[in-house]
């Protein structure tokens, strides 16, 4: 009788730590669902031949001043989504960019890449503590966030939306993959063979070692601009995405009116 106890009691303890571990483990939606709420962002929908670029893991002294100076000779504006504890490291290289008219947006602290089993706690902290160094640095507070590793569930999503911070990707198709130093021709075709309105494009600012990124923009920017591309920060592309829907919108309205 005991033995049998103990076999039911075992089982009552598996379904409760089961459903509770059901409860606590954040959902992962498909890409499809998060872009139809608008919670997350891989690319502009738009018309017009205007893209982002975007740069992940700085400010480098090095690196990151390098490809800024490229992108003033080519009078382009981009997005930088930068790690905190390199914000604090170096305030003068996050004031630059956002001096030079680029937009500044968090990438965490520590470079964390979260999981199903990361905490709201852990995330919140990485968020809130780049926050404040990047306002620190430059009196600015960013409204955009892209986790490291392109990791979302609805924790994360809604942990940066309670931070006034929207969840931002990239184009699948735009991964450059700058930090695996492919080669300066790989990254880019990568870029100039893919290129589409309204794409969101990875590089990174900050490399360990060395960096090819800089050389190859030096190829891309001015074939795009010959190409007629318009490079924006990814809050104007999102801006401009937006209205060219409530545009799309109101004709489509409008060609549902019953003629009179």
């Amino acid at each position: 009788m005991r033995k049998q106890s103990g076999y039911w009691l075992l089982l009552v303890l598996c379904f409760i730590v089961a459903t509770q571990s059901a409860f606590t483990t954040p959902t992962k939606r498909s890409r499809q669902e998060y872009e139809q709420q608008g919670s997350i962002i891989w690319e502009a929908q738009t018309e017009h031949k205007m893209m982002a670029l975007t740069f992940d893991d700085g400010p480098d002294p090095r690196q990151t001043v390098a490809i800024l100076d490229i992108l003033k000779r080519y009078d382009v504006k981009s997005t930088f989504f930068v790690i905190g504890k390199r914000v604090t490291k170096y305030p003068q290289l996050a004031k630059r960019i956002v001096e030079d008219g680029h937009e500044l947006a968090n990438h965490t602290y520590n470079h964390v890449y979260f999981n199903r089993k990361s905490s709201h706690n852990l995330i919140n902290k990485e968020i809130q503590m780049t926050q404040q160094a990047i306002q620190t640095a430059t009196g600015q507070i960013p409204t955009l966030f892209r986790p490291p590793g392109g990791n979302y569930n609805d924790l994360i999503v809604d942990t940066s939306r309670q931070k006034g911070l929207k969840c931002i990707m990239w184009s699948w198709h735009q991964d450059t993959r700058d930090w695996d130093l492919p080669g300066v021709n790989k990254i880019k075709n990568k870029v100039l063979n893919n290129a589409r309105n309204g794409d969101i494009v990875l590089f990174h600012d900050y490399v360990h070692g060395r960096t090819q990124t800089p050389q190859a923009l030096e190829m891309i920017l001015p074939e795009l601009k010959r190409r007629g591309y318009q490079f924006v920060t990814v809050s104007e592309l999102i801006k401009h995405s937006d209205s060219q829907r409530k545009v799309h919108q109101k004709r489509q309205e409008g060609r549902k009116q019953p003629r009179l």
